[in-house]
Parts: structure tokens; sequence; C-alpha cells
């Protein structure tokens, strides 16, 4: 239940043409959530395909990121999120959703 409130939460954040130009993973602990920003109109699914940047997050604290409540860096620096791949999508993807 959690997983499909975060998808449909990114979905509406992110919008029809975010301009990330990256495709982004979400890996929670319900499944993931896929964002393909390199086609417009941006499209969001739950499928496990490679992503130019990886979130590893909880879905409780991927939620918490999203509403503002759980500080990206904090939550990195205590291991409740972990980045793989290219840190200037990441850099991007803590814009995009930041502070929304």
């Amino acid at each position: 239940m959690s997983l499909q409130i975060l998808t449909d939460r990114v979905t509406s954040m992110l919008g029809t043409d975010s301009g990330l130009d990256a495709t982004v993973k979400f890996k929670t602990d319900e499944g993931n959530v896929f964002i393909n920003s390199k086609i417009v109109p941006n499209t969001v699914s739950n499928e496990d395909l490679e992503a130019d940047c990886t979130f590893e997050i909880s879905t409780k604290n991927a939620l918490k990121l999203l509403d503002g409540d759980l500080n990206a860096m904090m939550a990195y620096m205590m291991g409740k999120l972990k980045i793989d791949g290219d840190m200037g999508v990441a850099m991007k993807i803590a814009e995009t959703f930041g502070g929304k």
C-alpha cells in the first residue's frame, strides 16, 4: 500500500517534464519506483530497471523525504539512505523533490 502511495506522490511531484533528463530508481523494502525522465512525458513505474542513479531507502523514509520530514543528507549520513550511481543526478533529484 505504501509503495503505491510513494509511486503516486513521485508521479504528481515529477509532472510531465521535470527536466532531469535521467533515469532514477528508488529501491525500497516494498518494491521499486522507477523514473524515466529521458522521455517526455516523464514516466513512473514499479519496474526494476537499470538506472543512472539508485536510491536505496525504506518506503516509510522515502515518504518522509518527500514530505520534508527527513533531511536527505542526514538520512545518508545515518545510513537510512544509500546512493549508487551518478551523484549529479542525485543532486538534481534532491532539488526536484526537496521542500515540496
